[in-house]
């Protein structure tokens, strides 16, 4: 028996309060959430659960009906995944990038005490999904990185040729598609975030570590101290 409107919205609302606790970090690759996410679970206090380190552990609790974009990627080599498709078809396939294993993250949260607060962070937090889990929108907060910030990030983190795109047969065209796709990502968070009217930051090279931590701090409404 399915459950009507009304049993629906009471069951929407019982989970807002449920996450209540919760903080959301979103955004594209390389701009800044896990270094932001730290930064404030230290100074306040909270409980950090970073969506990447869970990923393989999610991967691991789904099945092919469950997550069919994620088991067809598994089942790629380095090259198929990286070098032999196009930037618009790599982010038209990937399985995050559709919400497969959003449910994990919540039930994951779900189980979580509900003190301390937790900081949530990742690109796996699709503002679409997200959005029905706010009490208020101020719970959440997508960083948005111009390509210039994000090439700059990748290139202090990374060595060339290292890293996974070091495992295909074309480093050089992996990096390519790779950071194509990813600028085409943070663009459509960029139009999802507009139309939903749910807070962002741009995020460019004269933003520094501590102005970033200050408005994101703004958004949550926490005082941002030292």
């Amino acid at each position: 028996m399915q459950s009507g409107p009304g049993e629906e919205e009471t069951e929407a609302a019982e989970l807002r309060a449920r996450l209540r606790h919760v903080r959301w970090i979103g955004g594209g690759s390389g701009g800044g959430k896990s270094t932001t996410a730290r930064r404030l679970a230290r100074r306040h206090g909270w409980r950090l659960y970073a969506t990447d380190d869970v990923m393989a552990d999610h991967a691991r609790r789904t099945t092919p009906e469950q997550a069919p974009l994620l088991h067809e990627f598994m089942a790629m080599d380095m090259d198929e995944r990286w070098v032999d498709r196009s930037p618009d078809v790599m982010l038209e396939t990937f399985h995050w990038f559709h919400g497969e294993g959003f449910g994990l993250i919540v039930e994951d949260l779900l189980r979580l005490p509900p003190e301390p607060d937790v900081v949530v962070e990742g690109f796996r937090l699709l503002p679409r999904l997200v959005q029905p889990l706010l009490a208020a929108p101020e719970q959440a907060v997508w960083l948005l990185p111009t390509p210039g910030f994000r090439q700059a990030a990748f290139r202090s983190r990374t060595v060339p040729g290292e890293g996974f795109v070091g495992r295909t047969g074309d480093p050089a065209t992996a990096a390519r598609n790779l950071a194509a796709r990813d600028e085409l990502f943070t663009r459509r968070l960029q139009e999802e975030t507009a139309r939903l009217r749910l807070h962002t930051v741009q995020v460019d090279t004269t933003m520094t570590e501590d102005d970033l931590a200050e408005r994101v701090s703004a958004v949550f409404r926490v005082r941002p101290s030292s």
